[in-house]
């Protein structure tokens, strides 16, 4: 099976290579930013910051699903970005994350 694959890759370049060039750009393209760690953490932030943002309401005293403060945590804990930023104490230079 991987011999056919072989002569089909070397008989389509010897053919077509512009073609073979453009499938192998678009197809890296398109496996290349599953394996990325920016994915991972990019999926983690949008996990954490909530998709509704509280608008002030006046209460009434009945409203047992409205937070108190509009600053009320209601979404997971982003201490997990804070420390990423944060250099370890063996590191000379500090890294470029806003703080």
């Amino acid at each position: 099976m991987a011999g056919r694959l072989a002569t089909f890759l070397k008989d389509a370049w010897a053919k077509e290579p512009v073609l073979v060039a453009s499938f192998t750009i678009g197809g890296l393209a398109v496996i290349l930013p599953t394996l990325s760690p920016f994915t991972k953490y990019t999926t983690m932030i949008n996990q954490a910051t909530p998709y509704n943002y509280p608008v002030p309401l006046r209460d009434d005293g009945n409203m047992p699903n409205v937070p108190s403060h509009p600053q009320d945590p209601q979404a997971p804990s982003m201490e997990w970005l804070k420390k990423l930023c944060s250099p370890p104490v063996t590191w000379r230079r500090p890294l470029p994350c806003n703080q």
